[in-house]
């Protein structure tokens, strides 16, 4: 039995396992005021593609997966879902923002009777709009319609749905025999948690995520996910939300998930790399939508894919750092600027401040 609780808030070091304080997370992006950098976002990169590693910018630090593995999560039940809408299909590889649309894509997935199995937290919408009050419900909850899809998979497949989040329940093997395709026979996870909705989560390091998400290229005909990811963008994540976004700037070519904290995979069929590309980044505070967008918009356009920037940062520019991508690729990234002919430089003043301040000391003498 582990313990409750943690032994020191110092926290304990485990053979194997290294923390955050103990890998050297790179710098990624940083924001400038009037060339000084106030803010500096550090995190990880990793490109796979085939059997190879790429290119590697911090990529072997630990993480889990969280929500950026559904889309290898729900190939579990590929087949026994086939008959399910393309709304439904791809509400079940969502983490949707809980809008009227994704709760009604979701409870779609189950008859009526049966919603009282579905036993995700109780949440509020991701993004409210106005004035709105939401009473806390499982539906809001954003991996709802992967849920509902797990039960309706379950049963399907004649499995019991009582203790669908258990790692000892018929899923979680089976999805684990899903990384297995791609990431060797032999591999086994390092940690098995519980992710925020009760289902568990493993531990991977960052290449491990793209090699993964290169498998997602190469496998993309097998089943329904990458088209339903492709057909229902805004199911998949919501308004403004970056995954939803790339996928519908990338035509075809391209899917995206976010996942927390700070997670995002991205699977993407390009001509220089027939054997599938992954391409995934951790932000090593957590969740950054902003910082995460640069970085996305930055990598996909040295791989020709526009992105367009996400709105503007208060009286701050944001500037890339070169390892975010392979050197033959550096030059491209020159090219593509974090800013746009709206968004002026609103961080300094349009005169040298020094001359008049100069003349004020002179005159106050």
């Amino acid at each position: 039995m582990t313990n409750l609780y943690p032994d020191s808030p110092l926290g304990k070091t485990i053979p194997g396992i290294p923390t955050g304080r103990d890998v050297e997370w790179q710098p990624l992006v940083d924001y400038r005021r009037f060339d000084v950098s106030e803010t500096t976002i550090h995190g990880a990169v990793a490109w796979w593609s085939g059997d190879k590693l790429i290119h590697s910018f911090g990529g072997h630090v630990l993480c889990y997966g969280r929500s950026m593995m559904k889309p290898l999560m729900v190939k579990v039940f590929a087949k026994e879902l086939e008959a399910c809408t393309w709304e439904q299909r791809a509400i079940a590889v969502a983490s949707h923002n809980g809008d009227t649309e994704h709760v009604a894509a979701a409870m779609s997935l189950l008859p009526e009777g049966e919603h009282g199995l579905m036993l995700t937290p109780l949440d509020v919408p991701l993004i409210q709009f106005g004035r709105q009050v939401r009473r806390p419900r499982r539906w809001y909850h954003c991996c709802s319609g992967e849920h509902a899809a797990i039960l309706r998979g379950c049963r399907a497949k004649g499995w019991t749905r009582a203790g669908y989040m258990l790692p000892q329940h018929p899923f979680f093997s089976t999805y684990l025999d899903q990384l297995r395709r791609f990431l060797g026979s032999d591999w086994e996870p390092l940690r098995v948690a519980k992710d925020g909705c009760g289902l568990p989560t493993v531990s991977n390091t960052v290449a491990e995520l793209a090699r993964l998400y290169a498998g997602l290229v190469r496998v993309k005909d097998e089943d329904w996910i990458w088209e339903a990811m492709v057909r229902h963008p805004d199911l998949v994540g919501g308004f403004n939300r970056l995954d939803s976004t790339i996928l519908k700037a990338c035509g075809g070519k391209v899917i995206a998930k976010e996942g927390a904290d700070g997670l995002l995979g991205m699977a993407i069929e390009h001509p220089d790399y027939p054997d599938g590309l992954g391409i995934v980044i951790k932000i090593a505070h957590g969740w950054n939508a902003q910082a995460a967008w640069y970085l996305a918009r930055a990598i996909l356009g040295t791989l020709g894919f526009p992105l367009r920037n996400p709105y503007a940062l208060r009286r701050q520019k944001a500037f890339l750092v070169p390892g975010i991508v392979p050197p033959d690729l550096l030059s491209k990234l020159e090219q593509i600027p974090t800013w746009d002919d709206w968004d002026p430089d609103q961080d300094r003043w349009v005169y040298a401040w020094e001359d008049y301040a100069d003349s004020g000391r002179g005159q106050m003498a």
